[in-house]
């Protein structure tokens, strides 16, 4: 109790209010009192001031002590009353205690107002620190529900009935947006009323473990709801009571659908990089042995011409390598390592021209409707990769549509947002231009279609197709760091829709290139290096059958020999790019800085920009892909030396 104490004594005898006070102090009991007489005065004190406890007599002049409990209740219901008075009976007491007092006495037991006051004022602690704790823990169940009712994962409550069965006592409303499910009907039904196998059968298994492990379980869950499938994160702890047993669980469910598809996605996008590395590289080795094959068949060809069986065989060798030879180029783009000569383009116009061709392509029973945006943004890309892009789409659409139907192909400006972006693992922010092939065919089920990209998968019958049609699509398409997508169902139709990145410069015109000169003959001296035998001598062969002065090196050390030990000039270095010990791009370095007018130029069964990470080479050297031809190899040397300025190193050859 406070040391001092504020008493508010409604008492209109001066003598009876000061004997109370000597009571007071006589009972040890400090108190600064303040005394009114009417129900005027006692109303405006109640209203103007704090008092620890009140003293009322229970009969004054025109008004009574009942009625003053029940202002006193209704002003500062917290202050204890004590009713004192001379005449009080004991029902007017019993119903001054009902309405609000805090006890009684009578003036003739003046002795017990001490005692009745410090106990008043400790109950009224006691009261105050209750109704704290009431209020607080008030204000702590509605910071629960409010968690419970607003958190975003699924939260139930299931009593442990005594027959082992469990119920459902309590859902938030996660569980309605998440599952679809009324509430209504899960709250009272028992687990087994509502899961169905296999589910209930893991879930009891769960639950009977962590009642018995005492401890929390979590599993993964994949059910089937209105809302869709769900896969969850579910997880459920025991409630015990003091016998230690467990009387409810408690359990939550996190969705990870979202998760599992955008995990599903990176795997597939990594399981697509690690076959296209292994179709780079078998292309790479694939494009030596038909650089081998075609152009000693050209070699052989000339010289048995007026043998005319054995020049048709060998005819058929070459075609056979040639066809060959288009697969690894299929390879190469699946894989992202094929040369490209990127240009700023117009979409509108590339398919434009292709509009002719496509129609003959998917004969008269389908209908090709075109729908391109006016005003389309550029892009930067290959033409001929792109229109290749689009006759691939074009064939599958038309073979996936034997009794006819519709095709579609469209054009837009499109910006692929953030929401895109998360659900579209590989995806990046930004302006595109899009180019859509949609077709009313049989469409794709759920499995084929995660696998549509993949080289060599294909549903068609042996001997309709190579699998590489859309492999080669994705890589041409990632080459040029796009983005694509397909949709589709059985019986819906299939749609893809490819993103070239937006750039915002005119397109360049489609023809472009100077005119290959007809005289490809030469008189000049090539260093050839390349460390496959056949390959160094089928070039060397093909050069000098052009007037060429040929000089063979298997490796780097030995072109460094050679360059040492000849007199004369050396034009043009011819080299591999890959090479065991001392690559093509180191050679030619050292081999420049010696002879600053020497041209250069680089062949390899990958494109430039995958064994040399220095971007174009056009301003830097030029490039010649495996396999070639004999004029092939001719034209380039011949633009090389007559036009290409020399070469210095490029910026680092990768491993």
């Amino acid at each position: 109790m406070k040391p001092t104490i504020r008493v508010l004594h409604l008492e209109d005898s001066p003598r009876d209010a000061e004997l109370l006070h000597d009571q007071l102090k006589a009972g040890g009991v400090s108190a600064d009192i303040v005394r009114v007489d009417s129900k005027e005065r006692f109303e405006a004190a109640l209203a103007g001031d704090a008092f620890d406890v009140i003293l009322c007599d229970y009969n004054l002049p025109g008004y009574d002590g009942l009625a003053a409990v029940k202002l006193a209740q209704e002003k500062q219901p917290a202050i204890p009353v004590i009713i004192v008075s001379g005449t009080v009976g004991e029902e007017e007491a019993v119903r001054s205690l009902h309405v609000g007092a805090t006890d009684y006495l009578l003036k003739q037991r003046l002795d017990r107002l001490a005692p009745a006051v410090r106990r008043a004022m400790q109950e009224a602690e006691e009261r105050r620190h209750r109704q704290q704790a009431e209020e607080a823990l008030r204000r702590h169940q509605q910071q629960l529900a409010s968690i419970y009712e607003t958190v975003a994962d699924v939260i139930f409550y299931v009593e442990v009935e005594q027959d082992g069965g469990y119920r459902f006592l309590s859902v938030n409303r996660a569980f309605l947006s998440t599952t679809g499910l009324d509430p209504r009907h899960v709250v009272g039904k028992r687990l087994d009323e509502i899961l169905p196998e296999p589910s209930l059968t893991l879930v009891l298994e769960k639950y009977g473990e962590a009642i018995r492990e005492k401890k929390v379980v979590r599993w993964e869950e994949t059910s089937d709801y209105p809302t869709g499938r769900l896969i969850g994160d579910v997880s459920v702890a025991p409630v015990f009571d003091h016998a230690g047993n467990c009387t409810h669980l408690v359990g939550s469910v996190h969705d990870i659908t979202e998760r599992k598809r955008l995990e599903d996605q990176f795997r597939q996008a990594q399981k697509m990089e690690s076959v296209g590395q292994l179709a780079g590289g078998i292309a790479h080795d694939f494009n030596n042995l038909l650089t081998a094959i075609i152009g000693y068949s050209e070699l052989l060809l000339d010289r048995i011409a007026d043998q005319v069986d054995v020049a048709a065989d060998l005819g058929e060798i070459k075609r056979a390598g040639e066809r060959a030879s288009q697969l690894t180029k299929q390879l190469l783009a699946f894989s992202r390592k094929q040369t490209i000569t990127p240009r700023i383009v117009d979409l509108n116009r590339v398919v434009g021209d292709l509009q002719s061709m496509l129609r003959r392509v998917i004969g008269e029973d389908i209908v090709l409707e075109m729908n391109t945006a006016p005003s389309l943004g550029r892009t930067k890309a290959d033409p001929s990769q792109v229109q290749q892009v689009l006759m691939n789409l074009v064939v599958n659409a038309r073979d996936a549509m034997p009794r006819g139907g519709r095709l579609t192909i469209g054009t837009a400006d499109v910006v692929l947002n953030a929401a895109f972006v998360r659900d579209h693992a590989g995806a990046a922010l930004g302006r595109y231009v899009s180019l859509t092939v949609a077709d009313t065919g049989q469409g794709m089920t759920p499995e084929v279609r995660a696998r549509v990209f993949e080289p060599f998968f294909t549903t068609k019958p042996v001997g309709r197709g190579t699998g590489l049609g859309l492999s080669t699509v994705y890589g041409i398409v990632k080459q040029h760091g796009g983005y694509i997508t397909v949709d589709s169902a059985p019986g819906t139709g299939t749609t893809f829709v490819i993103y070239w990145p937006y750039v915002d410069e005119p397109a360049e015109p489609l023809s472009q290139g100077r005119a290959v000169e007809s005289g490809l003959r030469g008189t000049e001296t090539v260093l050839v290096v390349e460390d496959e035998a056949g390959i160094r001598a089928l070039v060397g062969k093909m050069l000098e059958r052009y007037g060429y002065q040929v000089m063979l090196a298997q490796h780097a050390e030995d072109a460094l020999a050679l360059d040492e030990r000849h007199g004369g000039p050396i034009h043009l270095l011819l080299t591999d790019i890959v090479m065991p010990g001392l690559n093509g791009p180191d050679l030619a370095q050292r081999l420049v800085g010696r002879r600053p007018t020497m041209k250069v130029l680089y062949m390899s069964g990958f494109a430039p920009h995958v064994t040399i990470s220095a971007g174009s080479l056009s301003d830097r050297a030029a490039f010649l892909q495996k396999p070639f031809a004999a004029d092939t190899l001719a034209t380039k040397v011949r633009e090389c030396l007559d036009h290409h300025p020399k070469a210095p190193r490029p910026e680092a050859a990768s491993p």
